[in-house]
């Protein structure tokens, strides 16, 4: 199956790209927010290039994992943009995912500047990578719940 996920911020959202065949997610770009929660040319573009059977959204809980005027507009957002492209949508939990982004990045030598265009892409890329890890251990538990 193939996934898109959507880092959705205020002025970027950052799309990243999986095939569970391969069990491994990719960034792939930064889009201006506008485009995405437009559902301009562009993104429709992006959709059809890769083909996605599933919608994948980051929702920005708290900490404590509570839900914040942010989680409610991501939430909001992620839905317009999955019932306008006629795709299922599962939310995932992405606490945390621009911090590793960064510090991931920040590792492989990049400056501040250079993190900037690419740093949603990998924090989806990431909870995306969570959301794939996740689904590889629901298989096997149900695997070997029907071996017993």
């Amino acid at each position: 199956m193939r996934v898109l996920a959507l880092d959705i911020g205020e002025k970027r959202v950052g799309v990243a790209f999986a095939d569970t065949a391969i069990n491994v997610a990719m960034p792939l770009k930064v889009m201006p927010a506008p485009e995405v929660e437009g559902v301009t040319r562009t993104f429709r573009r992006l959709i059809e290039d890769y083909e996605p059977e599933l919608l994948i959204s980051g929702l920005p809980l708290s900490l404590s994992g509570e839900r914040g005027r942010q989680a409610t507009r991501v939430e909001t957002v992620a839905r317009h943009v999955a019932e306008t492209v006629g795709l299922p949508l599962e939310f995932v939990d992405e606490r945390l995912s621009s911090t590793q982004a960064k510090r991931i990045m920040h590792e492989q030598g990049m400056t501040e500047r250079e993190m900037r265009g690419k740093l949603d892409s990998v924090a989806a890329s990431i909870f995306l990578q969570s959301w794939l890890d996740r689904q590889s251990i629901l298989a096997s538990e149900d695997e070997s719940s029907e071996d017993e």
